[in-house]
């Protein structure tokens, strides 16, 4: 369309004081994972005092860091603004892309810990993969890696790891609330 009434602002991330144009709308395994991700979280949350939000939501962690994470829960209301949640969300989920990954592992992981979340999850759609990561003291550590396993796969797995491959991700800030691989992974592959 010619007409700029109707073409979107360019979407922005400050990081370390620096202001990068975010890469192009993500490709479809990308945005699957993230919507399911989003969706799961909302349903979940229906009710409670956290809130999930989805991709489009920035997040105004200082005047140097800003970003827009595909999908989190914030369980401190106070810090949700009409134009954004400034301040530390409690889980943050960032859905890996080839130009994203670097500040998505670097940077953003680090500003994230410093800054209160709780955890943070990296989702490569593309592998079926989420690691989750907890605050420790101010940096993140690995807790546990989630994968779908391909048929040929488990087929190589001796019955003692088949029993130990996980599929639910436990969010740590419900004692009760458990996230399915297959949920977050349904559909990413329906449009290659």
């Amino acid at each position: 369309m010619d007409n700029l009434a109707y073409q979107e602002p360019p979407r922005v991330e400050r990081i370390e004081g620096k202001t990068y144009l975010m890469s192009p709308r993500p490709r479809m395994p990308h945005n699957r994972a993230g919507f399911n991700i989003a969706n799961i979280f909302a349903n979940y949350l229906k009710g409670k005092t956290c809130v999930a939000f989805g991709d489009g939501t920035d997040v105004f962690l200082d005047d140097e860091n800003w970003y827009i994470p595909d999908a989190m829960i914030v369980c401190d209301r106070s810090i949700i603004k009409n134009d954004g949640v400034h301040g530390a969300p409690d889980l943050v989920v960032e859905v890996l892309s080839p130009s994203t990954a670097k500040n998505d592992r670097g940077p953003k992981m680090r500003h994230y810990a410093e800054a209160g979340v709780k955890e943070y999850w990296l989702v490569t759609p593309t592998e079926k993969l989420v690691e989750v990561y907890y605050n420790a003291g101010g940096h993140f550590e690995i807790h546990e890696t989630y994968a779908i396993y391909e048929d040929w796969e488990l087929r190589q797995m001796n019955e003692e790891e088949r029993a130990a491959a996980k599929t639910e991700i436990p969010v740590s800030l419900y004692d009760d609330f458990f996230v399915s691989l297959e949920d977050i992974f349904w559909d990413v592959d329906a449009f290659q």
